[in-house]
């Protein structure tokens, strides 16, 4: 699509506007909206007599607000005059994210809102209107104006004097409203061709996972001869395969670290870490102790795993020599039967459910699998030299499956680009949208 510029631009006056169209009026935000920020929440004040329902910065989210489960709080009648809602009010975040806004469109009849949001409302006459203010919002967040405005060394957030002197470049009504519904209409676009990128990323996740767990439950072999198991989670296996215990096939080891050893990782996500990863690097925050010996030893061909987040898959095949934290179990194979298979195969959905079933605790996040319970899991494990094929041939799909996936990763990017773009420059006046969205309505 091919966009048409305004016939003439002046300087707006503000670094970060550039020019602008030479018909728009540059103006602090306060001569075009009324700002208000919320009530405070004062706990001890909760009396019950005039409880209310109230929004925090965590219901405004862009474009969409939460109005399930909200908590409440006294508000009276001089507050229900000042603090409540109408429609077509713009709610901006004045921390966390400073300028993230959603527009109030009446979903509760009666509504109010705490201090971390500003309410911005048009003013009588002013010839403004929230929705082209919401795009210059979406606009002037991704470009890092509010971030920069804020007061805060630690915690960023947009007062409300400072909300109320930034300057925006306002066209007359009619043009706001053309480019409201030229970007609704042209974002609504893009955000389905995103969230089919998103859904085909999801589909590429569970088909691997799929593939990975038939491969290591049933071999590669679809004409291969099958039997019972005779454990629940695996079902049938192939008839050539061995079922056996954990602790027929590992013996748990406790040696401790060395100082000029890596400490290793074990993530949910891709197993043992081949080096040392940073704190900052990882899933977790960890603290790490200075006395490494306090670690164990591993060396390449051990199952390292997580007692507590076995029950989400925090398996591993050791590659490299190195240690790990005390708080993991170590496990050495007896024989030679490819530790690589068995992280796959642990690292299967109905694998890490029966970790879940075998693991102790009272809650998910207290959950732990101890040496004595893993080692009574019993699995199917194939001979070496199938272990070894299933193992190339899941490495193989992954080169395919993550190929796929930074394509979608990719186009995502992309579209957000493109986007961001699209906005930046109907809210500027750099592209003229008027014609465009009267062609749509028309």
């Amino acid at each position: 699509m091919s966009f048409s510029q305004y016939p003439e631009y002046r300087d707006s006056g503000v670094e970060w506007l550039g020019e602008v169209p030479a018909h728009w009026y540059v103006a602090p935000l306060a001569s075009r909206f009324d700002v208000q920020l919320g009530k405070m929440l004062d706990t001890s004040r909760v009396t019950g007599d005039h409880l209310r329902p109230y929004l925090r910065a965590f219901d405004v989210q862009w474009g969409r607000v939460n109005t399930l489960d909200l908590p409440q709080m006294d508000f009276d009648e001089g507050d229900r005059v000042k603090f409540a809602l109408r429609c077509g009010d713009l709610l901006v975040n004045e921390g966390g994210t400073p300028g993230r806004a959603a527009i109030w469109d009446g979903q509760l009849a009666e509504c109010y809102y705490q201090k971390a949001l500003h309410r911005l409302r048009p003013k009588s006459n002013s010839g403004a209107t929230s929705c082209f203010l919401y795009r210059v919002f979406e606009w002037a967040v991704a470009k890092g104006v509010f971030a920069a405005a804020s007061n805060s060394a630690t915690i960023e957030h947009l007062p409300a004097e400072k909300l109320r002197r930034h300057r925006f470049a306002f066209p007359p009504l009619t043009e706001q409203l053309a480019i409201s519904t030229f970007l609704d209409r042209e974002t609504t676009k893009i955000d389905a061709l995103v969230a089919e990128q998103r859904r085909l990323v999801e589909l590429l996740k569970e088909k691997r996972q799929a593939v990975i767990a038939h491969a290591v439950t049933k071999g590669l072999s679809p004409d291969a001869p099958m039997k019972p198991s005779g454990v629940e989670w695996l079902g049938e296996v192939p008839a050539h395969w061995e079922v056996a215990r954990l602790g027929a096939l590992f013996h748990e080891v406790a040696e401790p670290g060395l100082d000029d050893l890596p400490i290793l990782s074990v993530s949910i996500h891709s197993g043992v870490s081949d080096g040392e990863v940073r704190e900052d690097e990882m899933e977790r925050k960890v603290t790490r102790s200075e006395d490494r010996t306090k670690y164990k030893r591993v060396e390449p061909g051990d199952l390292v795993y997580n007692m507590m987040r076995a029950w989400q898959g925090a398996f591993g095949a050791v590659t490299v020599l190195g240690m790990v934290s005390p708080a993991y179990v170590v496990a050495r194979p007896r024989c030679n039967l490819g530790t690589q298979y068995v992280e796959h195969l642990l690292r299967s959905p109905h694998a890490i459910e029966e970790m879940r079933r075998n693991s102790r605790g009272i809650t998910d996040f207290r959950l732990r699998l101890y040496w004595d319970e893993f080692k009574d899991v019993r699995i199917a494990v194939p001979p070496v030299g199938e272990a070894v094929a299933i193992c190339a041939s899941i490495s193989e799909m992954d080169g395919e499956f993550d190929a796929l996936t930074a394509e979608a990763e990719r186009a995502i990017t992309l579209l957000q680009e493109r986007r961001t773009a699209l906005i930046s420059a109907a809210v500027t006046g750099q592209i003229d949208v008027r014609g465009l969205a009267a062609t749509e309505v028309a």
